[in-house]
């Protein structure tokens, strides 16, 4: 299985946001979209990630006021060495490089364009969905299904 398979399955969209905007507008659209991350781009290039790790650790720090946090800049927030995938990537190095680094999502790059997100959760559901296929025919060739 490769990352192009997830990303398919996914339907290829991918939220983004601009270096420039606020972290009150990353939190808008983590919790609008329902999901955990985001590619910062700038000029149709990745230049960062911001996560719900990243607003935590910010709203950690600003914890005594927080209305500190909502006029922040992305940029200033953002995760800026990062790791990222390419779409021939196998599943499973994918998992191995996330849990290794402690990492739940993954900029997938293709050449030098954004080609999606791939997370933790896309993992396990694309394993658990191979695990019940690899379960099926091991059942149906424990009950003789199979010719031969």
């Amino acid at each position: 299985m490769k990352v192009r398979d997830i990303l398919k399955a996914k339907g290829g969209q991918c939220e983004t946001i601009h270096p420039e905007a606020t972290i009150k507008e990353a939190m808008d659209r983590i919790m609008e979209k329902k999901i955990g991350a985001l590619p910062v781009m700038k000029d149709k290039n990745l230049v960062g990630i911001i996560t719900e790790r990243d607003i935590f650790r910010l709203i950690y720090k600003h914890r005594e006021d927080l209305r500190e946090i909502f006029d922040n800049k992305v940029a200033d927030v953002m995760t800026t060495h990062l790791i990222i995938g390419v779409p021939d990537d196998d599943m499973e190095a994918v998992e191995a490089l996330m849990t290794n680094n402690r990492f739940r999502h993954l900029p997938i790059l293709d050449g030098k364009k954004l080609a999606g997100i791939v997370s933790i959760g896309d993992v396990v559901k694309m394993e658990a969905k191979n695990l019940k296929i690899e379960n099926r025919y091991l059942q149906d060739y424990i009950v003789g299904k199979y010719p031969g």
